[in-house]
């Protein structure tokens, strides 16, 4: 059975952005990430950097509305 793969980019546009932004969460987190490839890391690393990316995002929306 295939699998549907859910990790899209729903704007191809922002690609390269989402990356800097993987990264630099990485980097908040302290976990080093390499481009391409980071079948390595452990399930803890992998969550520390996406709970980051939640975390950046939903002040930056709490932010936005605050600006309404």
């Amino acid at each position: 059975m295939a699998t549907k793969n859910s990790n899209r980019i729903v704007v191809p546009e922002a690609k390269a952005a989402m990356e800097q932004f993987k990264m630099q969460a990485a980097s908040e987190v302290g976990v080093n990430l390499q481009n391409g490839y980071n079948g390595d890391l452990t399930s803890r690393q992998a969550g520390s950097i996406g709970g980051q990316m939640v975390k950046k995002m939903i002040e930056k929306y709490e932010n936005d509305l605050s600006a309404k």
